[in-house]
């Protein structure tokens, strides 16, 4: 049997610096040039949270129900994780490709001013004692308030 070694490089973000068609591949998707068009303007154009509106804006030649299939195909590959930030628009963040676990258990904030939410990945959801036998399914941790954008403006 042959086998072949390779090199994986990682960013300054510890994001591995693989292709975004590998990407795709790697998480079972099937690489279509829609697909892949999507996916790429997901991870070099959105640094923070972004709403399938958003993603329809970037994309005006992409009509809205592709988008939001390719967003659930996204998400349910791990490659994405929804937020709920109680703007009332479903928000999406990328996944550290390194480590889809990342999409789990982390703070988000969201600005109450221009309603952009940003994802902290390294700041875990404290833990929450629950009643005798119940089971979470689900947990969003938001902090609303004012990002250091707005805050410049205000002040």
């Amino acid at each position: 049997m042959d086998y072949t070694t390779f090199v994986v490089k990682l960013d300054e973000d510890m994001h591995l610096d693989i292709s975004d068609e590998q990407v795709l591949d790697n998480a079972g998707i099937r690489v279509t040039a829609v697909r892949l068009m999507v996916w790429r303007k997901i991870r070099h154009h959105f640094s923070d949270a972004f709403s399938l509106g958003d993603l329809e804006d970037s994309l005006p030649t992409v009509d809205r129900s592709t988008l939001f299939r390719i967003l659930t195909l996204l998400t349910d590959a791990h490659l994405l994780h929804h937020i709920d930030d109680g703007t009332g628009s479903q928000k999406y963040c990328v996944c550290h490709l390194d480590d889809t676990r990342h999409c789990e258990g982390h703070v988000h904030l969201t600005c109450g001013h221009c309603h952009r939410t940003y994802c902290l990945p390294h700041v875990r959801i404290p833990s929450v004692p629950l009643p005798q036998g119940f089971i979470p399914e689900e947990t969003e941790y938001v902090v609303k308030g004012i990002c250091a954008d707005c805050a410049k403006k205000i002040t």
